[in-house]
């Protein structure tokens, strides 16, 4: 009974013991199907939705004087990218084309894809729509909106006192 376990432990029928190397197959089998078939990919660059419409992920971070925004927006080109803001929402819109072509002696393959995306940010109050500046660099994009004047309050420092 050394290479025996307990069903319980295995969720086999009461009173019916459990071969140790049948169930560390099972698992192992279990495992192999689990990768080959239903393990999630790796993370992409650009996330898909419900609707399969191409998401490019954003960083944003408040600096205090402004409002840092960076687009991932690898193999997209700066001429298929619009920004454009208005009523306090910045609107990132763009395509992505992705052509590749191999001939060879004996082969010949050609595969594109295309996608389009666009994803909209409700700027806060305090931003300067005047003053929205855009970078473009190796595949990031990075937005600078910055704060009207009267948003940017000095930072008082509070003292702590003992009890």
């Amino acid at each position: 009974m050394a290479n025996q376990i307990t069903p319980r432990e295995h969720g086999a029928p009461a009173g019916r013991p459990v071969d140790v190397f049948h169930a560390m197959k099972s698992e192992m089998d279990r495992v192999f199907d689990r990768f080959h078939h239903g393990w999630p990919a790796l993370p992409h660059l650009f996330s898909m939705t419900d609707t399969d419409v191409l998401m490019p992920n954003l960083d944003l971070k408040d600096t205090g004087k402004s409002i840092v925004i960076e687009a991932e927006l690898p193999g997209v080109d700066e001429k298929d990218v619009t920004l454009t803001v208005k009523d306090g929402i910045l609107t990132l819109k763009g395509e992505k084309r992705h052509s590749k072509e191999e001939k060879g002696e004996n082969h010949y393959l050609m595969e594109r894809s295309y996608g389009s995306f666009m994803r909209s940010l409700q700027l806060p109050d305090s931003i300067d729509e005047s003053k929205v500046e855009a970078r473009y660099d190796k595949g990031v994009l990075t937005i600078t909106a910055e704060k009207r004047p009267e948003a940017v309050k000095a930072e008082k420092r509070i003292e702590i006192r003992k009890a």
